[in-house]
């Protein structure tokens, strides 16, 4: 089993920048990615990278988020440019995802990103 740790996120004004990391335990394989939820909304599949570094967005981040992985694959990157206001979510790493972006094997603790005025 594949444990992620979760470090990044927090509170930044409306169209600034944050970036989350993701630690893995050993090589994770497979799909990575990032998933967003609030507590009223259902989870999203923000951005993920396959193994042989194909990306994927979900469009209304396209243009201001960037995925990427270290080279070891086992850390994961979240670069957030431009936050919205209603980018306001919990962030949570994955691994193992499903191509269609429904669920994942095995997930990070979550981090919560706050955007305000």
């Amino acid at each position: 089993q594949v444990r992620l740790t979760q470090s990044g996120g927090g509170s930044v004004q409306a169209g600034g920048s944050l970036r989350l990391s993701c630690e893995a335990s050993r090589d994770p394989y497979g799909r990575m990615g990032w998933f967003r939820q609030a507590p009223d909304k259902d989870r999203e599949g923000v951005a993920s990278i396959d193994r042989d570094g194909t990306i994927k967005y979900t469009d209304s981040v396209k243009g201001r988020f960037t995925i990427s992985q270290a080279n070891n694959k086992k850390t994961l990157y979240l670069q957030m440019n431009n936050l919205k206001l209603e980018e306001t979510d919990i962030y949570t790493c994955a691994g193992g995802v499903f191509d269609d972006f429904s669920d994942a094997f095995y997930w990070g603790q979550g981090t919560q990103v706050t955007v305000s005025t």
